[in-house]
């Protein structure tokens, strides 16, 4: 009798339950962080001008590696959004040997691509004429301290390299955004201002802790880590980017599609 019940099943209390529902967690978030969330895009939307017909994509820091899945998936969300234009902010690649595969994709973007480089797209060695021919190929241009003007909208689009502010040229539309990779570049534009400002480079932390974000960011982004800022040369979006550098991980954020209405 005392070893049959002894065999019953014991019964869990509400702490035990609870302990091993806390010892979970982290198991959980890992298979998140690393299985889940760095190849689920979310689309964000940011409406400066709810009433204006200007809707633009903007994208970053693919770090193209081979995920041709991936890439495919993004692709096909941007051109189901239907934008007027894209735009994107550097780090194409790590390394040259993908950028061929890369370039691809943006070719199948089927609206014009403007783009600046970012660190890895010069420390790669990329040739960045091949870069230039596949975002003419969507219509749009690969902008390394020169501009282009979108008349219907009244519009110039800037795309900062390495020259700097000092490059940039004086005010050819009535409106202007400014396109750079380091987000600390919004406050060392020589007391220039712009309509808009986007920037990439930070991929939100990758991993973010709630209620404290980031534990780690990379060097260039000081406080812009994410989202709007009102930043010295204006206001400034950082998107989160789609890819993943130096860890193949996030934790609580997700890569990001932004549609953006100014």
């Amino acid at each position: 009798m005392k070893k049959a019940e002894g065999l019953k099943r014991r019964k869990l209390t509400r702490r035990q339950f609870l302990g091993l529902g806390l010892c979970a967690l982290p198991a959980a978030a890992g298979l998140d962080g690393r299985f889940v969330e760095p190849s689920w895009p979310r689309v964000t939307r940011l409406d400066l001008a709810p009433d204006s017909k200007c809707r633009f994509v903007q994208i970053s820091d693919l770090h193209y590696k081979g995920d041709a899945e991936y890439a495919a998936e993004i692709v096909q969300t941007v051109n189901a959004l239907e934008p007027e234009f894209v735009c994107f902010n550097g780090d194409l690649v790590e390394e040259a040997r993908f950028a061929p595969a890369a370039l691809g994709f943006i070719r199948q973007i089927r609206r014009p691509v403007y783009g600046c480089p970012g660190n890895w797209d010069y420390g790669s060695g990329a040739n960045f004429k091949a870069y230039d021919e596949a975002f003419r190929a969507t219509g749009g241009a690969w902008l390394v301290d020169r501009s282009v003007v979108l008349p219907n909208h009244d519009l110039e689009i800037i795309g900062m390299g390495l020259g700097g502010v000092v490059a940039l040229g004086d005010a050819k539309a009535t409106r202007r955004v400014l396109l750079l990779h380091y987000p600390m570049q919004a406050d060392r534009l020589d007391g220039r201002r712009y309509d808009l400002i986007l920037a990439g480079h930070s991929h939100g932390g990758q991993v973010r802790l709630p209620l404290y974000g980031a534990p780690v960011l990379p060097y260039g982004v000081g406080r812009y880590d994410k989202g709007l800022f009102d930043s010295a040369g204006g206001p400034l979006y950082v998107n989160v980017g789609l890819g993943t550098y130096m860890f193949p991980v996030r934790f609580n954020c997700r890569p990001e599609i932004t549609v953006i209405r100014v």
